[in-house]
């Protein structure tokens, strides 16, 4: 199976340009790939993301973060400083038995950030961390060795347990790191209580470049999970997904056939490549 592309998607109620102008003027090396009133695709410091224009339905929440390794002091203080700013911290920058210096913060559109001054051995600075919470706390080992199985490449890169906690069963994993063909994911239980999950509001898109994968990933993403339209599903743990062709983005760039294009995937729960091309 050839490795294909996985990036993470935002939902915005109608400001995803402005989030993408505001994410990219704070991230080194980064820039606005596309724009149009529906999409805003950009890099932040090389890791691409998708913002979607998807309306007041659903928000993005603590469920899914995103872990920036931030190298120096001074980019971490820097960081925290402008995500923060018409936002809120979570946790504040500080010293942590697991950093030297660390913060959690939820910038201005609600879009939560992990700031590590740790650098991270990969060209991947930001990565998109899980927390499964509440009923879910349990269930972080099997759902990187779930995830683990269904793509080929893919490793668990790391586990650390809970220690020391009566309040947690034994073998209960506090966070962990995988990657999955090319891309790293972390994940994280959060013990408590929490008022949010996995929402469509944080996605990941899945890039096929064939039928064989897009029907491979749709069938095994989703099940025991939830199959929507226009290529979504949420998987057995509730984590959205956008299984799409990779050629999806050239065909809507065309301006003649993208209407064409809308109105045949409108149309479709799985995608169908041949049926796209055709349209």
């Amino acid at each position: 199976m050839k490795a294909n592309t996985i990036y993470p998607c935002l939902w915005f109620d109608g400001n995803a340009a402005e989030a993408a102008a505001f994410y990219v003027q704070t991230f080194p090396n980064s820039k606005v790939l596309q724009l149009n009133p529906m999409v805003a695709s950009f890099e932040l410091n090389g890791t691409r993301f998708m913002g979607l224009n998807g309306g007041p339905k659903y928000k993005v929440n603590p469920a899914v973060s995103y872990f920036v390794h931030c190298g120096s002091e001074s980019e971490i203080e820097r960081l925290y400083a402008i995500l923060s700013d018409n936002g809120s911290v979570l946790m504040p920058l500080d010293k942590y038995d697991w950093s030297s210096k660390y913060a959690w913060v939820q910038d201005r559109f609600g879009v939560n950030w992990q700031l590590d001054i740790d650098d991270i051995r990969s060209e991947q600075k930001v990565v998109p961390c899980l927390m499964f919470a509440n009923e879910k706390v349990q269930l972080v080992k099997e759902a990187i060795t779930h995830y683990t199985t269904v793509f080929d490449p893919s490793r668990i890169l790391m586990e650390m347990p809970y220690s020391n906690n009566p309040d947690i069963p034994d073998g209960t994993i506090l966070f962990a790191q995988y990657k999955v063909q090319e891309f790293i994911f972390n994940a994280m239980s959060g013990s408590g209580v929490h008022d949010f999950d996995f929402t469509p509001a944080n996605s990941f898109v899945l890039e096929c470049e064939t039928q064989e994968d897009i029907d491979y990933f749709w069938e095994l993403l989703g099940k025991d999970g939830r199959y929507d339209q226009c290529g979504w599903l949420a998987d057995k743990y509730g984590v959205s997904w956008q299984i799409i062709p990779a050629i999806l983005p050239k065909l809507m760039a065309d301006s003649v056939k993208a209407p064409q294009v809308v109105a045949a995937f409108m149309k479709m729960t799985k995608f169908d490549i041949e049926a796209l091309v055709n349209a």
